[in-house]
């Protein structure tokens, strides 16, 4: 969840091209996300409060808990968290966990937050890297487009093929090992 309200933070401010990577290290035992999105920023006060739970920018609530909870979670882990933007250029989120850490909560189905993200939000440009160890695979939504020739993501086929490239390199990945 945290990467999906993470990346609606950055579909809402504006971004064309949005970057999620999900990497697991059993060497250095660390499982780390990183956002980064070309959005239009944050001014450098906005960057500072922004892991206050009691602030938020948008109007329909008077508390963001996203960012906040985030941040607890991986320094829960013994991990860390950091928050770098920059008005007009985007901005990056990487949060650091404890892979092995018994307060990690497990990764969820990625998968169908990246499809969601993906399929109805056709607009943005999304690149997307899984890595377990030494494996990886990438999905580059601007390639995808190109070898569609403009046939929507939304089309039956196309979703269904979206949805089993993530399913099916995230197993080849994980080589039978869960996050």
């Amino acid at each position: 969840m945290n990467i999906l309200d993470v990346t609606e933070n950055s579909i809402r401010a504006k971004a064309s091209y949005i970057e999620i990577d999900v990497s697991a290290d059993t060497a250095e035992d660390t499982l780390k996300i990183e956002i980064r999105d070309n959005g239009c920023g944050m001014s450098k006060e906005q960057a500072e409060k922004v892991t206050d739970p009691f602030f938020t920018t948008r109007t329909t609530r008077k508390v963001g808990l996203g960012i906040p909870f985030f941040k607890q979670a991986a320094e829960g882990t013994g991990g860390s968290f950091e928050i770098v933007s920059e008005e007009g250029e985007g901005t990056a989120v990487k949060a650091v966990f404890g892979l092995s850490h018994i307060d990690r909560m497990p990764l969820g189905d990625v998968n169908s937050t990246i499809y969601t993200l993906v399929v109805f939000n056709e607009e943005i440009d999304f690149h997307y890297r899984y890595a377990y160890d030494e494996r990886e695979f990438v999905l580059d939504t601007r390639e995808m487009k190109q070898i569609l020739g403009g046939l929507p993501f939304r089309d039956a086929e196309v979703s269904e093929f979206i949805k089993e490239y993530l399913n099916t390199n995230q197993t080849e990945v994980n080589a039978g090992r869960i996050l």
